[in-house]
Parts: C-alpha cells; sequence; structure tokens
C-alpha cells in the first residue's frame, strides 16, 4: 500500500525547543515524530511512501534516504514554496499512479491501525476521526449517524461547537477526489478541497479508529506527549482531560442550566446527530443548520 507524508512544517509555534529542526524531525523521547510515523505506516503494510518537504529538506533525506534502512522505500517531492496540504499531495500522483491512497501529516504521534482506514474506505474520501473535549483547536466534522461527512466547521468559536469530533489530518483518497485539486498553486484540504467535494456529491465518510492521536503544535501539547510516551499510554485517543474545569462562557446566563466545556462538545455531537436531516443534502445547504446549532448552544 501507498502512503503521502506531509513532511513540509518548519513548526513555527516550536521554534524555541525546535533547535533549528524541520518540525517532523522533532525527537519525542529520542526518535523523530517522522520515524515514528513511518515505522507505524511500515507496521500497517504500507510500504511505499511518498514526503513532501518544504523546510530544511536536505536534513529528512539525509535521515531516511531511499527508505531502506526503515523497511520501506521512499520517494521525496521538494517545496520551493508551500503548496497547502492539497497542493502538496497533488505533486504526488505521479507517485499514487491511480491507485487509493493514505496521507498522514509527519509531525503527529499516533498509534491508529491505519491499514483498518483503508480496508474500510469506499471511494471518494475518509477522513480519521478523533473526539477531542476541546476541539477549539481543530477543524470539526459533522458526520450523520452512518458515518457520511454532513459538514465542517474550522477552528470554531465555543457558541459555535456542534460536536466534539475532530479530523486528525490523516485521510484516505481515491484519485478522482484530487481532481480539483490545481498545479502549482496553494491549495488547502479542509478549507479548499473538501468543502468542494461535499457539494459536488463526492463521498466523504468518518472513520473512527481506536488508538492514540495527538497534534504536536505547540510546546504544551509536546511536553504533554512526551509524558504520555513515558507513561505508556498509547491509548486512549488523546491525553487525560485537566481535572480543573474550565471557567463559564462570559457570555453564559447563569440562569439558564449549563455544562461544562469539557462536556459540551460530546453533548452537541449527540444533539446535532439526533436532529440531523434524513437527506444527502450537506450542512452547508441546510437553511437552519446553523441557526439551530447557535439555539442549542
Amino acid at each position: 500500500m501507498k502512503a503521502v507524508i506531509l513532511a513540509g512544517g518548519a513548526g513555527t509555534r516550536l521554534k524555541d525547543i525546535s533547535m533549528g529542526l524541520p518540525k517532523p524531525m522533532m525527537p519525542l523521547l529520542g526518535k523523530p515524530l517522522l520515524e515514528r510515523i513511518v515505522a507505524l505506516l511500515r507496521a500497517c503494510g504500507f510500504n511505499e511512501l511518498c514526503m513532501t518537504l518544504c523546510c530544511r529538506p536536505e536534513v529528512i533525506r539525509k535521515h531516511f534516504g531511499d527508505g531502506s534502512a526503515f523497511g520501506v522505500s521512499i520517494e521525496y517531492r521538494v517545496e520551493r514554496e508551500p503548496l497547502g496540504t492539497a497542493g502538496s499531495v497533488k505533486s504526488c500522483l505521479d507517485f499514487t499512479r491511480g491507485e487509493d491512497f493514505l496521507v498522514i501529516a509527519g509531525d503527529c504521534a499516533c498509534d491508529f491501525a491505519l491499514d483498518e482506514a483503508m480496508a474500510r474506505h469506499d471511494g471518494g474520501v475518509s477522513i480519521v476521526l478523533a473526539h477531542d473535549d476541546e476541539p477549539l483547536r481543530y477543524g470539526l466534522v459533522v458526520t450523520r449517524p452512518d458515518g457520511r461527512v454532513a459538514g465542517f466547521l474550522e477552528k470554531p468559536a465555543w457558541e459555535r461547537v456542534v460536536t466534539d469530533t475532530v479530523s486528525t489530518g490523516i485521510y484516505v483518497l481515491s484519485p478522482e477526489a484530487m481532481e480539483p485539486v490545481p498545479d502549482g498553486v496553494p491549495f488547502d484540504f479542509a478549507r479548499d478541497l473538501f468543502p468542494r467535494l461535499l457539494e459536488s456529491g463526492v463521498p466523504m465518510r468518518g472513520l473512527a479508529l481506536d488508538g492514540y492521536w495527538c497534534d504536536i503544535g505547540t510546546p504544551r501539547a509536546y511536553y504533554r506527549c512526551s509524558l504520555d510516551v513515558l507513561d505508556g499510554r498509547l491509548s486512549p485517543a488523546q491525553p487525560d482531560a485537566p481535572d480543573d474545569l474550565p471557567p463559564q462562557l462570559p457570555h453564559a446566563d447563569p440562569n439558564r442550566r449549563t455544562v461544562p466545556c469539557r462536556d459540551r462538545a460530546h453533548l452537541m455531537r449527540t444533539v446535532s446527530e439526533a436532529m440531523m436531516e434524513p437527506t444527502n443534502t450537506p450542512l452547508s445547504q441546510s437553511r437552519d443548520w446553523y441557526t439551530r446549532g447557535a439555539v442549542l448552544a
């Protein structure tokens, strides 16, 4: 099986602790994040890999070479300027050669059974999902009870949170899903491609996999993930929530029943699924979907 690894990040928010390394090469207890992803892919049966590079590509190429030392074969695509997530993958289509393939970020930590994602893929786009108590940092994916994607909310404020389901940035794609992506132009999966595919009726499903996943985008997340590795906590999917409850929303009415924020997202997912229209209409085309969310919030 084939996989594309997005490994071009500079890690701007981690620059104070990255020692000048490209973000995917940040060590997690002595082993680069990217090396851990390569090992996971190999264990799941992905032996043909293509890495998209941008920031200090020579560091990554020197470490991995052709991949033989890691039990895989690796090709590289180097960007002069960042092309966005979908734009980067577009440059790898000569590598995928018309086959379904997996996309994963090289700077996350996870132990998902990625071969299961490939096995459950049924054309179009499959988005691997995780549940997060504090989903504001991520793109939310609203799914219908049967797993079909109904809509997206990109890093919403709390009053717009209608689910605790977030995109992990791990996708399984069929070739036709990449057709709208232009060549050589910055283009993003979450912001540009997926809403367009949803509107055009391309099959899109969310896949919830068991296991651990952490987006290492900040020093705090890096520290927390390091502790998780030390503790041997590779599942459940998210590190433990803090013991202290978040403060009440400043606009909340004290006379109304309130729900702590770390439980609110799960509640809103349950309510949203219960109210979901039994149609194929994307949420963005439903006249009252946002109004419903706003009232419930």
